[in-house]
């Protein structure tokens, strides 16, 4: 794997930080808000959830801006993208797999046409 990738499934094998990109699907959060809210479903500090957002933030799946004194946080699927595509070797077949299944089709077709034309040119000569 690359590094980019290796970095985004560490950051993701972690629970309190999959709830927290699960919060920011809704959109932007304080980064108060979701400490809070993190904090007390796994019962972790303020402290530690920011160290899960900087987790995030340095793998690229979250941005943060500053608004005032507050840091509010927004998902950045993109980072899900190279990760994605890594997994999607193992789930989708290879190209050549679906032109294998296209010829298995045609010659399934071919043969199936071979048994019903005779079968055809008896009815029309009767």
């Amino acid at each position: 794997m690359e590094d980019g990738v290796d970095a985004v499934a560490e950051a993701i094998a972690d629970p309190a930080r999959r709830a927290i990109l699960e919060l920011l699907r809704a959109g932007p959060q304080a980064a108060g808000d979701i400490a809070a809210v993190v904090g007390d479903r796994f019962r972790i500090s303020r402290p530690a959830v920011s160290r899960h957002l900087r987790v995030l933030r340095e793998c690229g799946l979250v941005r943060d801006t500053l608004d005032g004194r507050h840091r509010r946080y927004h998902l950045d699927a993109t980072g899900l993208g190279e990760l994605s595509g890594w997994l999607a070797r193992f789930t989708t077949p290879p190209i050549w797999q679906q032109r294998m299944d296209a010829l298995e089709t045609e010659v399934y077709r071919a043969r199936r046409d071979r048994r019903t034309a005779p079968i055809e040119q008896e009815e029309r000569s009767a």
